[in-house]
């Protein structure tokens, strides 16, 4: 059996491994349009900030390990067209320029997301960086550190926004973040998004929310990030406003995709076309409480959807249990979290829902140093089902919220979820942990 594998970041090489390790007979050969293989995109931020010096700590496994176990990767190759018909992928080396026609038995799509590239004046000048890719993180490391760099802009209050917001705070940079919508992270409920808000304006971020950027400019030896109410000066400008999936190259494939361009699957992996598999930041998912299928490019589904689709390629038919689109964010001295449905999700679909915002105290006052954590959870009013959860607080509130997420897959009500032995100790928790006290007061 022949297996081609398309991209080579997570999904891709999580699919290839695991395939190799089910069919060890099985020839397998990756493309990636990159320099780089299985690297943790997620990581760049705190590269750039400096928190880590060494890019390749990012890389989860070399080429060379790859090599050792059998499967064969071909750096800056990339799929320009599917030809399902035929079984076969065009692919395009560009070291050489020459283009080629791959055969395969399975095919595997993982090209995963390009940054969303905004169509408005100057977004392609020398002083406009976009960071996606390792390449990016590289290249926008070394510039935001030349002598002359001082004032950031960027654009985009999402996570990579943000998370860039505090690596330039720590380089020692003037900042200013701009985001069109009227709050930061809008995954997270709104009284997160505030909490967030007010933690990087603490530490000195200039943040300008409602404002919509209309361009870029260099005019007499400055450069400037317009909006549609002002213009802030930029040394350098990061746009992170989103991302949109790699698939154009697949539009002539006869591929069912989703609006955004994300490829449709079912949950053993499987597209509209035979022998052809799809994961990660490319594909959506299936959401395990809507009961739909949401596009969440998390690195965390794109491992678990590749390595399913890798055992499935193989002739098995495992499932994917369904994602929670948990994520967690640091916000300078602010940990947040968040897992399950929104108010958002959950007014659209007409569930009958209720929230409580509860804080509460990490551990007991008789120990040194107790912080807040602030929770909030949503809830079926009728049966009590635990749908969705947020938590914010200065230490031990991502790792809580795992809690809460275990809690939600598993589709546990508050009132379970409140009598669960968790630990206790008064380094670490109170007798009622801050989960219990949320969980018993949403009733």
């Amino acid at each position: 059996m022949k297996a081609v594998v398309l991209g080579g970041v997570a999904a891709g090489m999580s699919a290839a491994s695991k395939l190799k390790r089910e069919r060890p007979d099985a020839q397998i050969v990756v493309f990636e349009r990159g320099n780089f293989l299985s690297y943790g995109a997620c990581g760049l931020p705190y590269f750039v900030g400096g928190w880590n010096s060494d890019p390749g700590k990012l890389i989860a496994r070399t080429r060379q390990d790859f090599e050792r176990m059998g499967i064969e990767t071909r750096l800056r190759h990339e799929a320009i067209r599917l030809d399902p018909r035929e079984k076969r992928v065009q692919v395009k080396n560009h070291d050489t320029g020459d283009i080629f026609w791959e055969p395969y038995d399975v095919l595997m799509i993982g090209v995963g997301c390009d940054s969303a590239a905004p169509r408005v004046e100057g977004a392609d000048l020398p002083f406009v960086f976009y960071v996606k890719t390792l390449e990016d993180g590289l290249l926008f490391e070394r510039v935001v550190r030349l002598e002359g760099v001082d004032e950031a802009v960027i654009v985009g209050g999402g996570y990579i926004g943000v998370e860039m917001a505090e690596a330039m705070l720590r380089l020692g940079k003037k900042v200013t973040l701009v985001e069109a919508a009227d709050r930061l992270l809008t995954s997270f409920e709104p009284e997160f998004s505030q909490m967030a808000a007010q933690e990087l304006e603490s530490k000195g971020v200039n943040l300008r929310l409602s404002q919509k950027m209309t361009g870029f400019a260099q005019e007499e030896g400055q450069s400037w990030v317009i909006t549609d109410q002002g213009r802030y000066r930029a040394d350098i400008a990061l746009v992170a406003v989103g991302v949109v999936p790699a698939t154009e190259f697949l539009k002539d494939s006869g591929l069912e995709m989703a609006r955004n361009g994300a490829v449709l699957v079912d949950r053993q992996q499987r597209t509209s076309l035979p022998d052809v598999f799809a994961a990660g930041d490319c594909a959506v998912c299936w959401h395990r409480v809507a009961q739909e299928d949401y596009f969440l490019p998390l690195g965390t589904v794109a491992n678990k959807c590749g390595r399913i689709a890798g055992a499935n390629m193989a002739g098995k038919h495992e499932e994917f249990e369904g994602a929670l689109g948990t994520a967690a964010i640091k916000v300078c001295d602010l940990e947040m979290m968040r897992t399950g449905l929104s108010e958002a999700d959950l007014k659209r679909k007409e569930i009958d829902y209720a929230t409580k915002l509860v804080a509460a105290a990490d551990h007991p006052a008789y120990y040194p140093d107790p912080v807040k954590l602030t929770i909030k959870l949503l809830y079926e009013k009728r049966t009590l089902r635990l749908l969705g959860a947020n938590i914010a607080g200065a230490r031990g509130a991502v790792l809580r919220g795992d809690i809460l997420a275990t809690a939600i897959h598993a589709g546990m009500t508050t009132a379970e979820l409140g009598m669960v032995d968790l630990a206790y100790a008064p380094p670490f928790a109170t007798v009622w942990d801050a989960v219990h006290i949320a969980a018993n007061a949403a009733k």
